[in-house]
């Protein structure tokens, strides 16, 4: 989760941008646990995940931080393909999310993973070998400029990876795309008039920004879709 654009709008004032971040705050912090059960065992939802750390492709030893990290549902992925000698930092500005995902570091005894709480456009890390987000790109004002810190941020012969939910352009899904915009919106944490109808375009804009930022950094970005279309995961190594 991220400050920046926690209302999901593209702009305001310095009062209405605080307002949204503590309104989104609380928002995440209600539903923590069921999103973590969504999150954790939602249909396909793990296998999602592990295609996403495969994507990424980190190796043993290696540093991963986990921009908008949630719950911590990744991490356990994440972490398998680092061992014991890499490292695992979850960043997030939720503290009801970030209770979750502590929880289950201290559950799982894993010495080698952390939570941070802070902004993922706006991260509290000098560098890293690897970068993944899922789920964030649609919550990014500018997702462009913000993949491409992070591509500064792992620098040349860095990994990325993005796992991202948009409507789906395949046959199969579109007829579900009405649900999914019902979903977008259940899941706004705050509910302008202004933002309901375009809430999914506004989210479809987003995705396809910060994955051509990522194809554009990278010089063997691979792309997918998954989940009748409505998953998108893109990956590669910084140039």
């Amino acid at each position: 989760m991220t400050d920046r654009d926690a209302d999901a709008g593209d702009g305001g004032d310095a009062e209405t941008s605080t307002t949204g971040v503590t309104t989104a705050q609380e928002f995440y912090t209600r539903w923590a646990r069921l999103y973590d059960a969504l999150a954790t065992y939602g249909p396909g939802v793990s296998t999602l995940r592990e295609r996403t750390a495969a994507a990424l492709d980190p190796q043993a030893g290696d540093t991963v931080v986990e921009m908008g990290c949630g719950t911590g549902a990744n991490f356990a992925y994440l972490r398998e393909r680092v061992g014991d000698s890499g490292t695992v930092v979850g960043v997030d500005f939720s503290p009801g999310m970030l209770a979750v995902a502590r929880d289950r570091v201290v559950r799982e005894k894993w010495e080698n993973v952390h939570v941070v709480r802070g902004d993922a456009t706006q991260p509290p890390v000098e560098h890293t070998d690897a970068v993944v987000a899922s789920f964030v790109s649609g919550m990014l004002a500018d997702p462009a400029a913000v993949v491409d810190d992070w591509a500064d941020l792992v620098g040349p012969g860095g990994r990325l990876a993005l796992l991202d939910l948009a409507r789906s352009t395949r046959p199969a899904g579109r007829p579900l795309n009405a649900l999914f915009h019902g979903l977008v919106l259940a899941g706004m944490p705050s509910k302008r008039p202004a933002d309901l109808s375009a809430a999914t375009e506004l989210l479809d804009r987003r995705v396809v920004a910060a994955q051509r930022a990522l194809r554009k950094r990278c010089v063997d970005a691979t792309y997918s879709t998954h989940a009748l279309g409505f998953a998108r995961l893109g990956a590669g190594t910084v140039r």
